[in-house]
């Protein structure tokens, strides 16, 4: 058996559920899904604002022992108590080799996670993020940051919408950095809008809908889609959503 994926599946403890049209079961996707099985390198979930995505990216996240916030395994945050109960009712499959290293990198709590490092690395001078303070960066500066020194490979990484707080050129960079923490026996699962992410070779994509949770290819992505349409002829996209003659 080979040491990849650390995570090797999840599945969806169904007979537990008492009622399916409480939350976060009732969101289609969600209450159709079984089993999914990732990719040794790269699973990226897509899909609509709404469709689960970050939802299920959570419940797994929690469900490894992360903070719903964030951060490394050793991170205890949890400021806003909004978290869905899905993690229990997910059963897990991992790999008999453990990953090194650990991170759940999440684009809407960053700030909430950069200032408990803030509190609690300042003494070590923020070793673990290049030297220089979160807070005394932009936020693609400091997420870049924490892309580039606190992931080190051999390890199991989760991410939710990092394009967030990436310009283009910047996700190609974090494209880069993924590249060479896989070829360091890294695994990632990643919840994006990101058409440049999206492009990582190989990489399987579930897409998450009205039609439960799918496998397609990067071509087929709404995000890849949208955004080569727009890019060919925005002159007329432009026209079409102005209502323009």
């Amino acid at each position: 058996m080979k040491p990849k994926p650390y995570l090797r599946e999840i599945s969806l403890k169904r007979d537990d559920i008492e009622n399916f049209d409480d939350y976060p079961f009732q969101i289609p996707a969600i209450r159709q899904f079984e089993t999914l099985e990732f990719h040794e390198d790269v699973t990226f979930f897509v899909g609509e604002n709404g469709s689960g995505k970050s939802t299920l990216i959570e419940a797994i996240a929690i469900g490894l022992g992360f903070s719903p916030e964030g951060g490394t395994k050793n991170v205890r945050l949890e400021t806003n108590q909004n978290t869905s109960n899905l993690h229990e009712y997910l059963r897990f499959v991992n790999n008999y080799k453990k990953p090194k290293d650990y991170y759940f990198l999440r684009a809407e709590s960053f700030y909430n996670l950069a200032t408990y490092v803030e509190e609690t690395d300042f003494l070590i001078g923020y070793k673990g993020y290049g030297g220089k303070s979160l807070h005394a960066q932009s936020h693609g500066e400091a997420f870049f940051s924490t892309l580039n020194y606190k992931l080190r490979g051999n390890g199991l990484y989760i991410f939710d919408e990092p394009e967030a707080a990436l310009s283009p050129q910047r996700q190609l960079s974090a494209l880069a950095i993924m590249h060479n923490l896989v070829k360091k026996n890294s695994q990632f699962i990643i919840a994006t809008h990101s058409p440049i992410l999206l492009a990582y070779p190989n990489a399987k994509i579930f897409q998450m809908g009205e039609n439960g949770i799918n496998e397609i290819s990067y071509e087929e992505t709404e995000s890849f889609i949208v955004t080569k349409d727009f890019l060919g002829n925005y002159r007329n996209s432009l026209r079409i959503l102005f209502d323009e003659e």
